[in-house]
């Protein structure tokens, strides 16, 4: 099969949406289909092979952190020719409801588009208010997956429609060690933290005042935070004392990581939002570090009854500083976490995920001398038609930007081109989408891809 991924967020800044990705990329690659990635990239990251640069993207404000993103002229011409090489079966969209490659190669597209939406969030009226103009395009969406049950219900409050829920996988083999590692006993208690620190929902404040609390109880412990950020305004802000037992040692690469997770004594994730599923809560499971997270819809779905972390009220400091106290001070405790989270992180890998996915391909995609497991025109959990009608091969059309079958090597892309378009600082991307859809653009019908690509043509030539 024939597969085209588009990923709205740049490849630039390394993130939970690219990731997961990339990791579908591989395990596609793997069971032997031809696959492309379309996503931004500045000239000088190194890209996988499969993945196709739509060029620089800009940063955009959006659910607590910082998008970048890409949209425009400029861009929806390299979606086009992107789809004109890549011939595929199916189309596979991340976060189609914002401005993004996403958007503009959903309403370019003429063969099933499967959608996947990742963001969990509270404040949904700029996507209510964009509803209108962007349903149109939605309508075109085969089959509908959220990462988790809170994305679920962010995507139906907003856009609406069905959905099937797949969480996002992990390779849980490469998370694990050759050897079984554990603190050394005279090491003092660990605790770990990872991720963008700068920004406030990922809850460093809470765990920063919970610290004194945990000293005060266990003089020994350090907090080792692992991420971007500013460490010299954090540790400004910090008394001495807990200075003292924080360490920052910057962003880490993936070797690092795995073995900063395996040595914890605690992993804490206090994220106060904005979380649609807890990915990094199975990566440290996986590595068998003991889990300690806040209690958000999106940490206890992995979590579960399984008993395989420990979840404290969001934003309570006192409440996360009496659970690490408690783990630091239980080995036995940090033992059974260790193995029940290990066991409970084999739910979420890509022999699994994948596999899931693969099959809602099946069920939507045109294939090569005949159509998926339901045929062309079926629906998956979708809201609206597929495209429909035959569509002959493209002998010689590779699905990697090169040629020839996509491989894992890693190459830099070729010409830099500018997204077009003034920087945008919009809260929410979805205020863009519908301001720029309402002036540019009349809204896209599903009746065939030479409408789609005349209206395209249209606005991009003005």
């Amino acid at each position: 099969m024939r597969i085209g991924l588009v990923c709205p967020y740049s490849f630039d800044v390394p993130g939970g949406v690219q990731l997961h990705i990339r990791d579908l990329a591989e395990f596609l690659i793997g069971r032997g289909h031809h696959v492309s990635v379309l996503a931004p990239a500045d000239e000088d990251t190194e890209l996988p092979e499969y993945v196709v640069s739509a060029g620089r993207a800009v940063p955009i404000r959006f659910n607590g952190s910082v998008a970048r993103l890409s949209f425009g002229p400029i861009v929806a011409n390299r979606v086009q020719a992107w789809l004109d090489q890549g011939d595929f079966d199916v189309l596979h969209l991340h976060e189609p409801a914002a401005p993004s490659l996403s958007l503009l190669t959903l309403w370019a597209a003429d063969v099933p588009v499967v959608a996947t939406f990742h963001s969990s969030q509270s404040k949904l009226g700029a996507l209510r208010a964009a509803q209108p103009l962007l349903q149109p395009g939605l309508d075109k969406i085969s089959a509908r997956i959220a990462v988790s049950e809170a994305a679920h219900r962010t995507m139906a409050s907003s856009v609406g429609g069905t959905t099937l829920v797949i969480p996002n996988g992990v390779y849980v083999d490469r998370f694990r060690t050759d050897t079984e590692v554990e603190p050394e006993p005279a090491a003092p208690p660990r605790i770990v933290f990872l991720g963008r620190f700068a920004e406030p929902r990922k809850g460093l404040p809470v765990l920063l005042a919970a610290l004194p609390l945990v000293l005060a109880q266990v003089p020994d412990a350090e907090l080792v935070v692992a991420g971007p950020g500013d460490r010299a305004e954090v540790k400004g802000t910090l008394s001495e004392q807990v200075s003292g037992a924080v360490r920052f040692i910057g962003t880490v690469g993936e070797e690092e990581k795995v073995a900063l997770l395996a040595g914890a004594n605690a992993y804490v994730a206090p994220n106060t939002g904005g979380e649609s599923f807890g990915i990094i809560l199975v990566e440290a499971m996986s590595a068998g570090a003991p889990v300690v997270a806040s209690s958000l819809d999106a940490f206890e779905a992995v979590i579960g009854s399984s008993g395989a972390g420990v979840l404290f009220p969001v934003g309570d400091h006192r409440a996360l500083a009496a659970e690490i106290v408690r783990l630091l001070e239980d080995p036995a405790e940090q033992q059974r976490l260790r193995l029940a989270g290990q066991d409970r992180a084999r739910q979420f890998d890509w022999s699994r995920v994948g596999a899931r996915i693969e099959a809602v391909y099946d069920s939507v995609a045109v294939t090569r001398g005949g159509t998926g497991a339901r045929g062309r025109g079926s629906q998956v959990n979708g809201s609206g038609p597929s495209s429909t009608g035959s569509r002959p091969p493209r002998d010689g059309v590779a699905a990697g930007a090169e040629g020839g079958a996509p491989t894992s090597g890693r190459r830099r892309h070729g010409t830099r081109t500018g997204a077009s378009g003034r920087h945008r600082t919009d809260d929410e991307p979805a205020v863009w989408a519908a301001s720029t859809v309402a002036t540019s653009v009349v809204p896209v019908a599903s009746s065939g891809a030479e409408r789609v690509r005349s209206r395209l043509r249209r606005w991009f030539s003005r």
